[in-house]
């Protein structure tokens, strides 16, 4: 892994408008990056078309492309990687769904087993919309709940992400977990 100043530092220097410094990023973020995109891969079925080297070119891009691209560091650079690339996967997702005319979806409960097991695109459009209404009712806890199912961060990753404690978080991901849970489930009933 790269050190942590030296990606914090030219970080900073994007944000401060320095583009020659884009060329000395990539390979100081790709490894971790590519680790992120492992992680949401190996929970997609067999057969899907986005491969992890394509997730994280795609991600690349989409946080190096914006203009208000202002990171306070490597936490909130990776958080907004692991987002780009729930997004992306979402899009896929639909996409797919698209393909098929949006037969059968269906509802998945938010366990920690979610986190271990290949996921359906429908499973991933579930929590998609149910992470949509979470971030109407309290954005810091769909955040939390992006950076831990989507992004694969520990506990400490994502107090150090969103700058708050580490039982903060853990708190949080209980409340949140059990509200996707509620929110799941009810979407599920006839």
């Amino acid at each position: 892994m790269a050190d942590s100043d030296q990606i914090t530092a030219v970080l900073q220097a994007l944000g401060s408008g320095d583009q020659k410094e884009i060329d000395r990023l990539m390979p100081l973020v790709y490894d971790e990056m590519r680790e992120i995109a492992s992680r949401y891969m190996s929970r997609q079925p067999s057969g899907h078309t986005l491969r992890s080297t394509a997730l994280v070119n795609e991600a690349y891009l989409k946080l190096c492309s914006g203009a208000d691209a202002n990171w306070q560091g490597r936490s909130h650079f990776f958080a907004a990687g692991a987002q780009a690339m729930r997004r992306i996967l979402v899009d896929h997702a639909r996409s797919k769904q698209r393909d098929k005319r949006g037969g059968g979806l269906q509802r998945v409960e938010l366990d920690d087993d979610l986190l271990g097991r290949e996921q359906k695109q429908e499973d991933i459009l579930a929590l998609n919309e149910a992470i949509t209404k979470l971030q109407d009712l309290d954005p810091r806890q769909a955040s939390i709940v992006e950076l831990r199912f989507f992004g694969g961060m520990t506990v400490q990753q994502v107090a150090e992400a969103l700058g708050v404690s580490k039982r903060t978080v853990e708190l949080e991901w209980k409340m949140a977990r059990a509200w996707l849970r509620r929110e799941l489930a009810a979407e599920d009933a006839p």
